[in-house]
């Protein structure tokens, strides 16, 4: 048993990614599908979907690669941790690599992205770095 299922969700398609693999699953929740909706809106991942498994949901994840098989998501970073919860306002949340990638975060509106959280003037909690 794990104690912080995003961590592990993270760790699953950051490792896939380093090995090259075509997909990942992992056990699936609402958060977790939604984190997975974000990341294929983004363009990071091809597509996702919640399946039943041998023992509840799962959720398998499609990793993108570009034609010469180099890598489209450079780096997952938790930010948020169940020790250490990171809360940011509206206008406090820190842009990723200069606008490039894409902070997650968990708002009273639902998960979104910061650019998102920015435009409709809501703050959360940042749950993961994207890039």
């Amino acid at each position: 048993m794990y104690s912080d299922p995003i961590s592990d969700m993270l760790t699953r398609i950051r490792n896939a990614n380093l090995a090259l693999h075509p997909e990942t699953k992992m056990p699936s929740s609402k958060l977790k599908e939604e984190i997975a909706r974000i990341l294929s809106e983004e363009g990071y991942i091809d597509s996702w979907k919640s399946e039943a498994g041998s023992v509840g949901q799962e959720l398998t994840v499609r990793l993108r690669y570009d034609g010469d098989r180099k890598r489209v998501l450079k780096g997952l970073q938790r930010v948020s941790k169940p020790g250490r919860r990171v809360y940011s306002g509206a206008t406090d949340i820190e842009r990723v690599r200069g606008g490039i990638g894409v902070a997650i975060v968990s708002t009273s509106e639902g998960v979104m992205t910061d650019r998102d959280a920015r435009r409709r003037n809501v703050g959360g909690e940042v749950l993961c770095k994207v890039w």
